[in-house]
């Protein structure tokens, strides 16, 4: 029985959509599913509730490291998912992922379907080099979906207290036990203002940053993959020269970014995120 665990902080606009693009075509028994509503002030937990089969826990204080803990604690299968509440993964997107469990892959994400929609011009140029970076060929990030075998899940206790709790799960393992589901796309909704994105990129560089860190000191006994800085140079912009121009805004974004990350200095487990990329639209449809 495949475990899904769902850790929500105030998701009452996307849960509903999470589950029933999970559950639509799911057997009785089929899949074991845990939303962890924590710090709710909204009806995330009644929303989640509401749907049959799935398990609710409430926990009083927001933290996405201790509602996966919680969620985690609670599940009863293999494999098992870690699914982000704005993600739309679909029933056979959930069956596709476990079937790559089954051999000797120990962790499995999906295809990275960027939605670019009607978002500004310096967004669109920041993702036209982003989308390229070869870190997504073989990281587990960026998706909202990880899954583990039984055997992967064996590889570490408890998520650490911090933030990149994906960038963690990619660190324990090699490129070799890892793989991507391409016929499962998860659609990524990017920041719908430039600011947004700043944001955004000022947290996940803080929390990458502190995860560094971590393992640094012993804190994390994973060996986490360095930054690759020059990455979008030599891998995106030099192979394809016609990205010149996006290269400047995506350099002066990220400049910007850490920036931001040098004077907001936070690796703790709390929730940080872009709320503009949650507003709902037409575009909401996870497998292309």
């Amino acid at each position: 029985m495949t475990s899904i665990v769902v850790a929500a902080h105030n998701e009452s606009a996307v849960i509903g959509r999470c589950l029933d693009a999970l559950l639509a075509e799911a057997g009785p028994g089929e899949f074991d599913v845990t939303v962890v509503a924590n710090g709710c002030t909204d009806d995330t937990a009644a929303i989640a509730a509401a749907r049959p089969e799935v398990r609710v826990i409430e926990l009083a204080e927001a933290g996405k490291t201790a509602a996966l803990n919680a969620g985690d604690e609670a599940a009863q299968g293999f494999p098992r998912i870690y699914l982000d509440a704005d993600i739309v993964l679909t029933t056979r997107g959930v069956r596709a992922v476990a079937a790559a469990l089954e051999g000797p892959h120990l962790a499995a994400t999906v295809r990275r379907d960027l939605d670019l929609i009607g978002r500004p011009v310096l967004v669109r140029a920041y993702f036209g080099v982003h989308r390229h970076l070869p870190v997504f060929r073989d990281g587990l990030f960026g998706r909202g979906v990880i899954g583990l075998s039984e055997a992967g899940r064996r590889r570490f206790d408890r998520f650490p207290a911090l933030v990149a709790d994906d960038l963690f799960l990619d660190s324990l393992f090699a490129a070799a036990e890892k793989r991507q589901v391409d016929t499962v796309g998860s659609r990524v909704a990017t920041p719908r203002r430039t600011r947004d994105l700043v944001r955004r990129l000022s947290r996940v560089r803080g929390g990458n940053s502190a995860m560094r860190a971590a393992a640094d000191r012993g804190r994390v006994a994973a060996a986490v993959r360095p930054a690759a800085r020059l990455s979008w140079l030599r891998h995106v912009v030099l192979p394809r020269p016609w990205l010149a121009p996006a290269a400047f805004c995506y350099v002066a974004i990220t400049a910007l970014a850490a920036l931001s990350a040098r004077h907001n200095r936070n690796g703790a487990a709390g929730w940080s995120r872009d709320d503009s990329s949650r507003q709902e639209d037409r575009h909401a449809s996870a497998e292309r």
